[in-house]
Parts: structure tokens; C-alpha cells; sequence
């Protein structure tokens, strides 16, 4: 393996569209909801594995899942788990990530990755990420990885990229973050764009000089840091200065703006499995069309039942009858049943809640 190569992923969200299974005390990416017998964080970790050694991957994720992460992941060193004091989005955690690794290696090529997305096709996916990584190390390229849509998501960013260029990496002519349905279905149809799959790979040096050109703000304060990083200082610093810096994407800081963008399509089975309804896709559904997450499925019983997404307690004996594109979550103090086509409004509807009953729901 290249020890120049090196992964961050991405592990502070809340999931807060898988609730009430997300919690704010312990969010999808800390869960088995596959029931493999790993969270989604274990499976990224092992999957990225392949790509560098372990010593060269580091977890950005919040101050308070330190422990939750020391727990699943054993092997990293306090130096590669990297904890922010505040929710800033992703162009900060990255910046961080990037200026903590020019210092332990200034000529290194780096992945960003999720750290709830499904990869099916994961030997594909590991080919692709180390061809982007010899990539980026001999290009001053900022490097996405490109999906081919399904249907007129407008929870992703869209790609459109020039078809003359030399695959398998194709020059982005615009990036379009999550755009109204209306522009989804016109660049569905043409059949000239990519979902972005936020999954990112670059040298260190390329994607530092865009910030520093077009995320100026966010640069300038994480630079002070300079002395801090891989230092027993780092953590103090970043409580004082990190919470300072502009809640804004990587997406809207650079990808936006940048005139250096590739993208290299990759089949690999992709999901970033953000809502209940992209879990049911995924999971082996019954001869209804139902799929249940459960440690013990044969205690959920269905009758009339069609279309929907179950998901129950162990040793709960569950009887659902007469329901038709539904979503039913059983989590703790929390029953959730709830339409799938209005699934978007689960993160706003669980916050009201807890608004209105208490953070112990949240």
C-alpha cells in the first residue's frame, strides 16, 4: 500500500431521517441497521481497509461519539480520531482533516468519505478509489465520485461533465447542489449527469489551495492551527477556534467554484441510505413487498399488509394488518408509524417533538 495515501470519514452527523432509530446520543453510523453485526461506521473502516494502511485513517466526527467510536473501532490512536466542538458542516471538518494531515505528510493524497453509505459492489469501489488516488496525485484535480441516477433525487448534487473528455476521469463543466425537482428531471433526461456521491479524493496541497481561494474565511482560521496540530494543543485550540468558523459545505464552498473538477463514474452499488425508504430498497423484502429489521423478523407478523418498511424489538412479538406504504419504527420510548411518501417530513416532525416533550425523545 502507498503511505501517501491516506481516508478521513466523515462520522459527526445525527441521522436525524432515521429517527427515532438515530439518536442524537448514538446517530445511524454508530448502528447495526443491516443487521450484519457491524454498524455502518465498522463497515466503512474495513472497506477502506483495502485502500491504505489503518494507521493512515482518521474518523472527523463530534467531541461527544469520542467514546462511541473508541468502542467500535479499537484500533485508532487518540491522533486519528479527530473531534470537532461544534456542528459547522462539512467544509470546516475537511479543512481540519486536510491541514492535520499536510502535517504529518505533506505530500499526501487523501479520500473523503461518508460514514453511513451502502457500497454493494465494494472490490469495484476499492479499484475505482485507488485509480483516483494515482489520479490526484499526478493531477492538480478535485475528484468526485459520479453515480448514475436512478430518478430525480434532488437530496444529491448533480454532475454534469463533458463526454469528450478521456475516461475514465471526465472534466466537470458545472456542479448543481441538490437542485428543485423541475432541473433534476431535465438533467435526468439528458443523460449528461452524475449524482456526486460525496465521495471525494485529492491531494492535499490542490484541495488546501482551493479552500484557501475560495473558502478564504474558513481557511484562515483553521491556519492558526499550524502549531497545534498532532500536539497536545489541538484539542484546545480547536474548542476555541473551530465553533468561529462559517457553517457552510464542502459542496457550496468549493465544488461550486472550482474550475479543477473530475469526476470518474463508479458502479458500485451506491446508496447513501439517508432515508427509511432508501433502507427498504435495499433490504430482501417479503413476497409483499415488506422489508423488516428485526433481530427476531418471525415475530413480526403481517396481514394485508403491503409495501412497508418495519422496523422492531427484540423479542417483540409485532402484528401489523391493513397497512399500505407505511413506515413502522419501534425504537426505545418511541413508536414511529408514518407514510413513506412523506418521509422527508421526519426530521422536522421529530424535532417538534422533542421541542414539545423533551430531548429524551430526540
Amino acid at each position: 500500500m502507498d503511505n501517501n495515501n491516506f481516508v478521513v470519514i466523515m462520522a459527526g452527523g445525527i441521522g436525524s431521517r432515521f429517527w427515532p432509530s438515530s439518536r442524537k446520543k448514538k446517530p445511524k453510523q454508530f448502528l447495526d441497521i443491516l443487521g450484519l453485526g457491524k454498524s455502518f461506521l465498522q463497515l466503512t473502516f474495513e472497506r477502506f481497509a483495502e485502500v491504505c494502511p489503518a494507521s493512515n485513517i482518521f474518523i472527523v466526527t463530534n467531541l461527544e461519539y469520542k467514546k462511541i467510536i473508541q468502542e467500535q473501532l479499537p484500533v485508532l490512536t487518540d491522533n486519528q480520531i479527530l473531534t470537532e466542538p461544534s456542528r459547522n458542516d462539512t467544509a470546516p471538518c475537511i479543512t481540519y482533516a486536510a491541514m492535520k494531515i499536510r502535517k504529518i505528510n505533506p505530500n499526501a493524497n487523501f479520500v473523503v468519505a461518508p460514514s453511513d453509505h451502502i457500497i454493494l459492489k465494494e472490490d469495484r469501489f476499492v479499484k475505482r478509489i485507488k485509480e483516483g488516488l494515482d489520479f490526484v496525485k499526478n493531477n492538480e484535480a478535485l475528484l468526485t465520485l459520479g453515480i448514475q441516477p436512478q430518478n430525480p433525487n434532488t437530496g444529491y448534487g448533480y454532475i454534469h461533465f463533458d463526454k469528450k473528455s478521456v475516461p475514465p476521469f471526465f472534466k466537470v463543466q458545472k456542479f448543481t447542489e441538490k437542485p428543485n425537482i423541475e432541473k433534476a428531471e431535465k438533467f435526468v433526461a439528458s443523460g449528461e449527469y452524475l449524482w456526486n456521491a460525496g465521495i471525494f479524493v485529492w491531494n492535499v496541497n490542490t484541495l488546501l489551495n482551493a479552500i484557501k481561494t475560495h473558502a478564504e474565511d474558513v481557511y484562515k482560521i483553521l491556519d492558526k492551527g499550524e502549531d497545534s496540530w498532532c500536539t497536545s494543543n489541538e484539542q484546545a485550540f480547536l474548542n476555541e477556534y473551530y465553533p468561529t468558523t462559517p457553517s457552510i459545505s464542502i459542496d457550496y464552498a468549493i465544488m461550486e467554484k472550482a474550475d479543477n473538477i473530475y469526476t470518474i463514474p463508479a458502479d458500485i452499488g451506491w446508496s447513501d441510505l439517508g432515508t427509511w425508504g432508501a433502507l427498504h430498497q435495499q433490504f430482501d423484502k417479503d413476497e409483499n413487498n415488506n422489508a423488516i429489521s428485526s433481530p427476531t423478523p418471525k415475530l413480526v407478523q403481517t396481514v394485508n399488509t403491503n409495501n412497508c418498511m418495519l422496523r422492531t424489538s427484540k423479542d417483540k412479538l409485532v402484528v401489523i394488518k391493513d397497512l399500505e406504504d407505511y413506515i413502522v419504527v419501534d425504537e426505545e420510548n418511541v413508536l414511529l408509524i408514518y407514510p413513506k411518501d412523506k418521509e422527508q417530513e421526519i426530521k422536522q416532525v421529530s424535532k417538534e417533538l422533542a421541542a414539545q416533550f423533551g430531548d429524551q425523545y430526540l
